[in-house]
């Protein structure tokens, strides 16, 4: 039987939807809003600045296909494949069919994007992370609807972000049936390196987002440290751990081990608004730069941590976060 795909929502049906989304103190983001929060986190990443040999506010650093303006249009351009993930998710529960049915939406949006950006694949890889944790908050906020009743008891007693993040790696591990063969910059440094890349990230529950990313976060907040500051140290956790496929692809080992020896010194010297921070960040940049190397895997995952950070302060009153 054939599967019946989702059609992603176009502007004026997305403006619509937008419209009808009104807000209520108790009330679970709807698809219009928690397309809106992708978009919002993919642009609070790109707008990020400095970031180490990153596009940012100050220049494309190592990339001489991006700059700030082409990110922006690629962002804004996926909010209709983003609320077109999360209507197809909503009420339902992790499965074969609904991975099947994500994967087309997604192989949509990336259409979308490639148009906007005149050929550029600047948010494939924020394409999956961010929309599987889209689908994933999607079926959360469809709980009073028993869509969670049939998952494991210990699923409905973690926080919120945790069931988010969950539920996406649940979406993850079942195989994409109809995906033509991939032979993608990402895959082949997968095989190289023996990494998992963000296949693996997803498949083990976004690890990055919980473990690293939003406990940074919150860490940096907590000590008063500025909203702009906080997100640059927390890119830097998250780079100081993680098997960036971006950085293999471009540099091998040598930016890899590069990107992450420099985010842990900047940490170690007390982050970015410290005077030796900013010094140890300076030396981090200049290394990735005559590497030719970024770490866009932990953009990303940022801009995730960024999503689930903006459904943390949603979530109604006297909800876990």
């Amino acid at each position: 039987m054939a599967v019946q795909y989702a059609i992603p929502l176009n502007a004026g049906t997305l403006q619509r939807a937008n419209a009808r989304c009104l807000p209520r103190a108790d009330a679970a983001p709807c698809d219009a809003t928690l397309a809106r929060f992708a978009v919002e986190s993919l642009i609070d990443e790109a707008q990020l600045t400095p970031k180490p040999a990153l596009v940012d506010g100050r220049g494309s650093g190592a990339h001489r296909d991006l700059d700030l303006p082409l990110m922006l249009r690629s962002a804004r351009s996926l909010e209709p494949a983003f609320a077109a993930l999360a209507r197809a998710s909503r009420g339902r529960l992790p499965s074969a069919t609904l991975r099947a049915e994500l994967a087309q939406i997604g192989r949509a949006g990336e259409l979308d994007m490639m148009r906007a950006t005149n050929g550029s694949n600047a948010h494939r890889g924020a394409i999956w992370i961010v929309g599987l944790l889209v689908a994933g908050a999607a079926i959360v906020a469809a709980d009073d609807a028993n869509a969670l009743r049939e998952l494991h008891p210990y699923e409905r007693t973690h926080s919120h972000a945790t069931r988010v993040c969950e539920l996406g790696a649940r979406i993850a591990c079942f195989p994409d049936r109809f995906a033509a063969p991939v032979d993608s910059h990402g895959e082949r440094v997968r095989r190289r390196f023996n990494v998992g890349g963000a296949r693996q990230e997803a498949q083990d529950g976004f690890p990055h987002v919980i473990g690293v990313g939003l406990p940074a976060l919150r860490a940096a907040r907590s000590k008063g440290i500025g909203e702009n500051a906080a997100r640059v140290d927390t890119l830097l956790a998250i780079m100081a751990s993680l098997d960036d496929t971006c950085l293999l692809h471009r540099a091998g080992l040598a930016g890899l081990h590069a990107g992450q020896r420099g985010a842990r010194a900047v940490l170690a010297a007390g982050g970015v608004t410290t005077a030796a921070g900013r010094a140890a960040f300076d030396a981090l940049e200049t290394a990735l730069l005559s590497l030719n190397a970024s770490p866009g895997g932990a953009a990303d995952l940022l801009a995730a941590t960024l999503f689930i950070d903006k459904l943390a302060r949603y979530a109604p009153a006297g909800a876990e976060n």
